[in-house]
């Protein structure tokens, strides 16, 4: 049975006893250090983008320019008993001056177990960003031109993005654009991610994203979509073959199928045993590759993650 977790007095208070550095009073644009970060700064274990993307993770900064989402996903750690709804919406440059001072801030306890050279650049010079944090980055305004000031500098960007915002996803120019696809048709879409909107539009918003991609590439963005399997959930019969018909037409370079980790609030909704084995991943790609017509990559089982590649 799902846990019962008393929710939090703000989000924010949550949200700051959880490692998260707000930017500006009145917004909620954040930064948090991710253990991988700090894993790599010890000269520990890389993440999987570097293990399948080559970055480097002690240079990641894990970031959002708001918290603010329009779906109420079931696997989401979110608490959304406390949902930020208003906020200041901050300029961008606003955002980049803050960003190493959070940075630092948010590593400083890491400092003394640290790499001393990873630690400095990590602080003064990271140069992968990940606006991926929580939210939907696309409910921020002025999100592209975020995107085209911090690619200035030479960085590499990655959004992670649930699609609802078309309008949005054409204007962005981000390194790696990935697009969340975690139902093969609108009414397991509905169930599983709970739009706030109307979920036929909702679901539409997310074709016409995918449909953009193709074009995306052509801009020089490399493309992929993430599933987050959820075992009695997006897994069923027909499932796989049908998120792979959405895949084929879409056409992203890469696709991930990530399974669902039973984290944070995520565990009031959902029951333990919503969480696949690796296994059972490692199969719902084999049958999505297989669908699509695209190969297995590689994999990375403590991320619990299965990367495919469009065959050539």
């Amino acid at each position: 049975m799902p846990r019962t977790i008393s929710p939090p007095k703000t989000p924010k208070d949550s949200l700051h006893r959880q490692g998260y550095n707000f930017i500006a009073a009145g917004s909620s644009a954040a930064v948090k250090p991710c253990m991988w970060c700090k894993r790599a700064l010890r000269g520990g274990e890389q993440c999987y983008k570097h293990q399948f993307y080559g970055i480097e993770s002690w240079r990641c900064v894990q970031m959002t320019p708001t918290l603010r989402c329009n779906q109420r996903c079931l696997f989401c750690w979110r608490s959304m008993e406390h949902e930020i709804t208003e906020e200041v919406e901050l300029d961008p440059k606003e955002i980049i001056d803050a960003i190493p001072r959070v940075q630092r801030k948010g590593l400083s306890g890491d400092k003394p177990w640290s790499d001393p050279d990873r630690w400095e650049t990590a602080t003064s010079h990271p140069n992968q960003y990940a606006i991926s944090l929580s939210g939907e980055p696309t409910l921020y305004s002025r999100l592209p031109e975020l995107i085209d000031l911090l690619r200035e500098e030479g960085n590499s960007i990655f959004l992670v993005s649930n699609g609802t915002v078309p309008e949005m996803i054409q204007k962005v120019r981000p390194s790696q654009l990935y697009l969340s696809l975690d139902a093969a048709n609108a009414s397991s879409y509905a169930e599983l991610c709970r739009p706030a909107g109307d979920p036929t539009i909702m679901w539409g918003n997310i074709q016409r994203s995918l449909g953009m991609l193709r074009q995306k590439e052509e801009e020089g963005v490399r493309t992929a979509v993430r599933t987050t399997l959820v075992k009695g959930y997006n897994d069923g019969s027909g499932a796989a073959s049908g998120i792979a018909a959405l895949i084929k037409d879409a056409a992203p370079n890469f696709v991930e199928i990530k399974g669902y980790m039973y984290l944070g609030y995520s565990r009031t909704r959902l029951p333990e045993t919503a969480v696949p084995t690796m296994d059972e991943i490692r199969s719902f790609a084999s049958q999505v590759a297989e669908h699509a017509e695209y190969q297995i990559l590689d994999e990375n089982a403590p991320s619990r993650v299965v990367c495919l590649v469009r065959k050539p």
